[in-house]
C-alpha cells in the first residue's frame, strides 16, 4: 500500500521541461492538487490506484503537473547548495567526490587579501585541501585548481544536478516519461 502522505508531484514548466533540475522542481500532492482545482496546471499523469476524497468526491493524487502558462528562469541564486552543485560536489584541489558535510568553500584570492565571497572567487574545497592552501592562492600553495570558478547558469546547474549519481534514487518511477536524461546518465 502506497503511503499517500509520502507523494510528490514532478512540477513541468509550459514546455514539458522540469522547472529546475536544482533541486528538481517538486509539490506536495497537496499542492499540485490545489493548483489542477485552481486551473493553474494540467494534470499529466496520476499515481495508479491512489484516490483522496473530499467530503463529496474522490480525487486522483497527481504525479505530474505542467504549468499552463510558461516561467521563465531565473538568475541562480549565490548559495552554498549551488557552489557544491556547480562544482559536482568535487574538491577543486584533489579531484575526490564528498557529501556536502564534509565540504568546504575556499576563497581562492583569499578574503584577507580583498578576495570577495563571489561566484568567480568560491570553489568547493574539502577540508584538508582548503587547511593546506590557508591563507595563500594555489600557487602559493603549490595547488591547482580543476577548473577556474565561475557563475552558473541554470542550465549549467541543472545539467550537473542531472549528472550526480545519487538523483536518479530519489525519481518516483512515474515520472520517468518526463524526465529527459542526457546520454552521460546512461554510461
Amino acid at each position: 500500500m502506497v503511503q499517500v502522505s509520502n507523494l510528490r508531484t514532478l512540477v513541468l514548466n509550459a514546455d514539458m521541461q522540469p522547472l529546475s533540475w536544482a533541486p528538481l522542481s517538486v509539490w506536495s500532492w497537496q499542492q499540485a492538487l490545489v493548483a489542477i482545482l485552481q486551473d493553474r496546471v494540467t494534470q499529466l499523469k496520476a499515481y495508479e490506484d491512489v484516490r483522496v476524497h473530499s467530503a463529496s468526491r474522490p480525487f486522483e493524487v497527481p504525479a505530474v503537473v505542467a504549468l499552463k502558462s510558461y516561467r521563465k528562469q531565473r538568475k541562480v541564486s549565490f548559495t552554498r547548495y549551488h557552489v557544491f552543485l556547480r562544482d559536482e560536489f568535487t574538491c577543486q584541489y584533489c579531484g575526490k567526490r564528498f557529501a556536502a558535510k564534509d565540504l568546504t568553500f575556499d576563497h581562492v584570492m583569499p578574503r584577507s587579501r580583498a578576495g570577495g565571497s563571489r561566484w568567480d572567487n568560491i570553489v568547493t574545497s574539502c577540508g584538508p585541501d582548503n587547511h593546506r592552501k590557508g591563507n595563500r592562492t594555489p600557487r602559493e600553495a603549490g595547488m591547482r585548481l580543476l577548473r577556474p570558478p565561475f557563475e552558473p547558469t541554470a542550465r549549467q546547474l541543472d545539467a550537473a544536478a542531472r549528472r550526480l549519481p545519487w538523483v536518479r534514487g530519489d525519481l518516483h518511477q512515474t515520472w520517468m516519461d518526463f524526465l529527459y536524461w542526457g546520454s552521460e546518465l546512461d554510461e
